[in-house]
């Protein structure tokens, strides 16, 4: 089952992609929420629901006719890992982790399919990319040992974790860097855990300008998602809606020599194996003060 946020006729709303179709679950299941992270709250029979009608063959609206949001546009939270493919370690001069490295990446930078990457006025000249499997969080979880950590995911999406390398290095700490508006693309969809399969064998790819730039497959994680499951609910609950970005192989553009960085214009494909692929174009942000 693939899912979506999508907004048709000014209205935005979920539903379930079919080939190149999609359920508007508003209309063939009225009683269900509208909100993704809602629906997701609704659990098991919910989700049931919405799968009976993606196995009957009922279709609605054409994929091209509407606009795919991010699959969870409001997340609770936006939780990454960093340096968790040895080949992003050895080109980042570090060494292999002996603990779990986090940080958060705040609401505003969520965007989804074909929404732009905004090139920082402040920041226009290190902004690159990170191919990465998104979990998706599906139930309230405290405490949760590895051996039982996939009964907690829902599903998993594509991201890029677009990061301002100047900024994210010029403290220990990672957030802001981390954390510019529009700097969390996801989607085109999420994957339900039970159609998507083991994902650790899952190929991650990502191309600028249609070249190829990180190439692995999620076996190379270090610490592999069941084992980023087990650290964060020792520490915090997880609930559902949540996103925990899995971490990138190597091949970004501060790793290059020459240095590689997004510049406007620039597109950038993330391609996960059995999700698809999340292209995002980048646009030069104009610089005004807001005050309301």
């Amino acid at each position: 089952m693939k899912l979506v946020t999508f907004t048709h006729d000014d209205v935005t709303r979920i539903g379930v992609a079919v080939g190149d179709h999609i359920i508007d679950l508003a209309d063939a299941a009225p009683e269900l929420p509208r909100s993704m992270k809602s629906f997701l709250s609704a659990g098991p029979a919910a989700w049931e629901r919405a799968r009976s009608l993606a196995e009957s063959g009922a279709v609605n609206l054409p994929i091209e006719a509407v606009h795919l949001e991010a699959p969870i546009p409001d997340p609770g939270k936006i939780l990454a890992i960093g340096l968790n493919y040895a080949d992003h370690v050895a080109e980042s001069g570090a060494e292999v982790p002996k603990h779990q490295i986090w940080f958060n990446k705040q609401a505003n930078t969520v965007v989804g399919p074909a929404d732009p990457i905004v090139i920082p006025a402040v920041a226009p000249k290190f902004v690159d990319y990170e191919a990465e499997l998104v979990v998706v969080i599906g139930r309230h979880c405290r405490h949760v040992p590895r051996e039982r950590a996939h009964e907690v995911i829902f599903g998993y999406t594509c991201g890029n974790d677009v990061s301002v390398r100047d900024w994210q290095l010029r403290t220990s700490q990672f957030t802001i860097g981390k954390s510019f508006a529009g700097h969390a693309p996801l989607g085109p969809w999420i994957v339900s855990a039970d159609e998507f399969g083991d994902p650790h064998d899952k190929d991650v790819r990502c191309y600028v300008n249609d070249e190829q730039r990180q190439s692995s497959n999620t076996r190379h994680l270090i610490f592999d998602c069941f084992d980023q499951i087990a650290e964060l609910t020792a520490a915090f609950a997880l609930e559902p809606g949540d996103v925990v970005f899995t971490g990138t192989p190597g091949g970004v553009g501060a790793a290059m020599e020459p240095r590689r960085f997004l510049a406007p214009g620039d597109r950038v494909r993330v391609e996960i194996g059995g999700i698809g692929a999340l292209e995002n174009t980048c646009t030069s942000e104009t610089k005004e003060t807001v005050i309301v």
